[in-house]
């Protein structure tokens, strides 16, 4: 009989219809959780792993509702307390970004990026503790990026908004551990998602090539092993595992690439 441990669990995931929300919902179905996806966009992507959460014998509740905007989170937290009444598992893996230099930054888009990226997670995480604290604890995983320490090509604002995350991850961590949530933050390298070969197809086809000889692993990282990564955060083996940032790369960011 296949493993169940996430069984009568709750898990709501942001931006949960494509990409590695995709992966991460599913994962969590696939071992007995029942679903909320969240989405603003690709209403189709949502739908379609709505279906396959279902096919797995698993509850699920659509709900789109842009992070970025208090209200919007509000909704989407009446939604959930409304069909579950209670909430286990939070990850905050809704992101956006408007990549251009520092010096070609707009402040319009500077606020989007860190209201969506960072400020979400702290307003979204006030709305979880209370469905967290009717099953006596939970977890809380954010997904930054490596680009909060590292000095990526127009990526300042992202950067500054994915450091601002994690910083959110640690005082999270500290604050709700009398209250037995338990927080950490994933971040992953290169992923191998839709939307890298789509880039690579329009605009650079070597840049999977690349990414793969500077990946001492030897292969990019997937959806799956960032999936995998945050499933082992919201278990009990991980329980002494706290405001954490975990680097999915194969190895990437520990060598310069040539």
């Amino acid at each position: 009989m296949e493993s169940k441990p996430f069984a009568g669990k709750v898990v709501l995931v942001t931006g949960g219809g494509r990409g590695i929300g995709r992966a991460i919902a599913l994962y969590f179905a696939a071992r007995g959780a029942d679903v909320v996806i969240n989405f603003v966009r690709n209403q189709e992507h949502a739908e379609e792993v709505a279906a396959q959460v279902e096919a797995l014998g698993q509850r699920v509740l659509m709900v789109r509702a842009n992070v970025g905007y208090p209200e919007e989170i509000e909704k989407l937290f009446a939604r959930i307390a409304e069909t579950f009444e209670v909430l286990d598992i939070f990850i905050s893996n809704a992101a956006t970004g408007f990549n251009r230099p520092g010096m070609q930054q707009k402040v319009s888009g500077w606020d989007y990026t860190m209201n969506v990226n960072a400020r979400a997670f702290l307003f979204a995480a006030q709305k979880a503790v209370p469905l967290m604290e009717k099953r006596g604890g939970g977890h809380m995983v954010a997904i930054t990026s490596p680009g909060s320490q590292r000095v990526l090509p127009d990526y300042i604002a992202v950067g500054a908004s994915k450091a601002a995350l994690e910083a959110l991850t640690r005082y999270l961590a500290v604050e709700l551990a009398p209250k037995n949530i338990i927080v950490n933050a994933v971040a992953p390298g290169i992923v191998l998602t839709d939307a890298l070969k789509h880039f690579a197809a329009l605009s650079d086809p070597q840049v999977i090539e690349r990414a793969i000889v500077n990946t001492p692993a030897g292969r990019l990282v997937t959806p799956e092993d960032v999936a995998g990564v945050v499933g082992f955060l919201c278990s009990p083996e991980a329980a002494m595992i706290r405001g954490q940032v975990i680097v999915v790369d194969g190895g990437y960011t520990l060598i310069t690439p040539g």
